[in-house]
């Protein structure tokens, strides 16, 4: 993945950094990439659990931390005083649906707790991921725009929606330098499926690799907008690297990168392994992904800091199956 070199001005080591949420499928990579950009012991990553992934042990510092729990919270930062917040810790759409009240819980109370405790101990800087959740079945699909009806119809959704004011509230009220992406379904090699409704994009891929057929969730010709990781990587470092007055919008902005069904992964895959079959069993993720964009339009995020994705379904498919096969 492209980064920022360390020694531009835009990128110094802005002090600690603290990822909460780091054994999640975006944190396990954005960890490694903030590492590999910065000093290792400087990049602080914080989980409710211990994580499997042992780099993020031993390449730089660890902490429990349950971010409902504003006291622990409070005690981290006192103790690595960061000057970046990365809070990803959060229930996804189909899992949150299973146990809506937890998932409201911490996904609203742990960004207020992140949020209050950035104000009471002078963070710089707070990035919180939105989502294409927070749009709904009355929004228009096509080419979603950034500004647009929002009538999320899951928990997790109406909790995005709920977040991003709050966002705009503490940066519109005591002026923090919160910033946040609405990201589509992200497609990695390195952990599995987390519980989101976009998650037979990755599932899919190790289906393949290990020579077995794959049975969607989702119909055929769903169409949903999709990003590869090292692209969401690219654009977390760019907007968080942007200067402030870049920064035009603080609820969050729309990001895309390419959208497809099912049925065209498959065809991907194919290219390389031709025997490679997909069938459809719908379920109650099918009416989630109905009331999402099948596209999204990120005029904004292009114009105001630059945003750029590098790969396509194809080009995405070619290096997940790599990385998968060794």
């Amino acid at each position: 993945m492209p980064t920022p070199s360390p020694a531009d001005p835009a990128t110094r080591l802005p002090g600690n950094i603290l990822v909460i949420g780091a054994c999640g499928q975006l944190g396990l990579e954005l960890t490694a990439a903030l590492r590999q950009l910065y000093e290792p012991r400087c990049v602080v990553a914080a989980d409710v659990r211990p994580p499997k992934d042992e780099h993020l042990l031993h390449d730089g510092p660890f902490e429990l931390l349950d971010v409902l729990d504003r006291t622990r919270l409070d005690k981290l930062l006192r103790q690595y005083r960061p000057r970046q917040v990365y809070h990803l810790a959060a229930l996804l759409s189909a899992t949150a649906e299973k146990n809506p009240l937890f998932g409201w819980q911490l996904n609203m109370d742990g960004l207020l707790n992140v949020l209050e405790a950035a104000v009471a101990h002078g963070i710089g800087q707070v990035y919180w991921p939105s989502s294409i959740a927070v749009f709904g079945p009355d929004t228009p699909r096509e080419h979603t725009p950034q500004l647009t009806i929002m009538n999320p119809n899951t928990v997790y959704g109406i909790s995005k929606l709920a977040g991003e004011q709050w966002c705009e509230w503490y940066h519109r009220k005591h002026g923090l330098d919160v910033r946040s992406l609405r990201y589509p379904g992200l497609i990695g090699y390195k952990s599995l499926p987390g519980g989101g409704t976009t998650d037979y994009a990755v599932d899919i891929y190790h289906k393949a690799v290990a020579g077995q057929p794959y049975e969607c969730f989702l119909e055929a010709g769903t169409y949903l907008p999709m990003m590869y990781m090292p692209d969401a990587l690219q654009a977390t470092l760019d907007v968080m690297h942007a200067p402030a007055e870049r920064i035009k919008i603080r609820t969050s902005y729309n990001l895309g990168a390419m959208s497809f069904a099912p049925e065209e992964v498959a065809a991907s895959i194919q290219r390389h392994r031709p025997d490679f079959q997909i069938s459809y069993a719908p379920d109650q993720r099918q009416a989630i992904a109905n009331s999402w964009p099948a596209s999204i339009d990120d005029t904004a995020a292009r114009q105001d800091w630059g945003w750029q994705p590098q790969f396509d379904l194809d080009r995405m498919t070619d290096d997940m199956l790599l990385h998968l096969g060794k």
